[in-house]
């Protein structure tokens, strides 16, 4: 039996404060993505989040394991076993973004103003407190969930290809298991969300030639075609935006979002390095779109020469299922807001293969994500945990 403090009870029921509390104590605890790290980072990366879920679940019965991904980097799968053979997995990720951009402490965890603040607070840490919360509550009662609830903290979703998610999805695969409903974890307003682009990025090196900037003639300016590629890039995307038909998921996207290059004011630069970004919509095919940009991205640059690599090692297409799936009704139903799609990206990219039915849920809006002030209506962590009673009951 949970005393309440460590589960996110009170009495036995999760509260709004119980569970705000909750979260705070794991805003507390950084887990900054490695990717983003910076000064202000704290202790980098996921395994003290992965420990603390870990303990928290093992003290309410689960079966745990620690898996450990890349170095010093961990999944956590907490297993509770219901009274069906049916298996229900929650995937929350385990990191966040940095910190560098945030207003005062990012790691404080207040609660005041009817919210929770701090990093991690919507994206994603809201909903691993509701749903240890929820069994804290169940498990006080004597009450096993009806599926086998799987919850599973994945590294590596904000940066780094979704690692994680990949290392949970090939664990599945080399089992033979397969999952009949997996919810993953973001901030969707407690909306069910069967749907959202997928995506690839192109690493780009441009090689130039160097030469005195007094004789440019000379030279091949990498910087220069490094501009041509990203007019390129420019005129791609507003392609993209004219197209008159399109999917449910709208119109695929592409962008530059990273440069960098020249190595002194008198020389020309030889060299220059770009990050192309491309969403992918449900009627595209992310190979095809990588070559494309490929070619788009090489015939720009000339005379300049340029290698591109795509990053990660791979891409993704569009998470897309009907929205009439029982698990999206089902959500529909119990949350009072309507079947959607995103804009945005989630480890649902990865689970194709070993889900029956896949689902993005959570409390809070993605509007408060990665800002320099982050935060959650503790509102928002009651809707979703009413959600969650009657999903594990179901």
């Amino acid at each position: 039996m949970n005393d309440g403090t460590a589960t996110g009870t009170t009495g036995g029921t999760a509260t709004g404060q119980s569970m705000a509390e909750l979260l705070s104590e794991m805003v507390r605890i950084p887990s900054v993505n490695p990717m983003h790290h910076g000064p202000r980072s704290g202790t980098v990366a996921e395994a003290d989040m992965a420990n603390w879920v870990a303990q928290r679940a093992e003290a309410l019965g689960a079966e745990v394991e620690l898996d450990e991904i890349e170095p010093g980097r961990p999944n956590v799968y907490a297993r509770f076993t219901g009274r069906t053979e049916r298996m229900l997995a929650v995937d929350v990720h385990l990191d966040t973004v940095g910190v560098e951009h945030s207003e005062g402490d990012p790691f404080d965890g207040r609660i005041t103003e009817g919210r929770v603040w701090g990093r991690g607070a919507v994206d994603t840490k809201a909903t691993m407190a509701v749903v240890l919360a929820v069994m804290g509550e169940m498990t006080a009662a004597g009450v096993q969930p009806m599926s086998t609830v799987e919850l599973v903290g994945t590294i590596s979703e904000e940066g780094g290809g979704l690692a994680g998610a990949s290392a949970y999805r090939d664990r599945l695969l080399e089992r033979g298991e397969r999952r009949e409903q997996i919810v993953v974890a973001e901030p969707t307003m407690c909306a069910p969300v069967y749907g959202h682009k997928g995506g690839l990025g192109l690493e780009v090196e441009v090689e130039g030639r160097a030469a005195h900037s007094s004789k440019p003639h000379l030279g091949i300016n990498a910087l220069s075609a490094g501009a041509r590629i990203v007019a390129a890039i420019d005129a791609e995307q507003e392609r993209l935006a004219n197209q008159r038909e399109v999917g449910a998921l709208g119109a695929g996207t592409a962008s530059v979002n990273e440069m960098s290059g020249g190595r002194a004011r008198n020389i020309v630069p030889d060299h220059c390095e770009l990050y192309v970004g491309r969403r992918i919509a449900d009627r595209e095919d992310y190979e095809e779109e990588s070559t494309r940009l490929t070619e788009l991205i090489r015939a720009a640059a000339l005379p300049a020469r340029v290698k591109v690599h795509l990053a990660n090692g791979f891409g993704s297409n569009a998470f897309f299922q009907a929205p009439g799936s029982d698990l999206v009704t089902a959500l529909a139903e119990m949350s009072g807001h309507g079947p959607a799609v995103a804009d945005f990206g989630t480890n649902a990219l990865r689970y194709g293969e070993v889900a029956d039915q896949i689902v993005v849920f959570g409390p809070g809006s993605i509007d408060q994500a990665h800002q320099a002030v982050e935060w959650v209506e503790i509102a928002e962590l009651e809707r979703a945990a009413a959600v969650y009673r009657q999903l594990l009951k179901r």
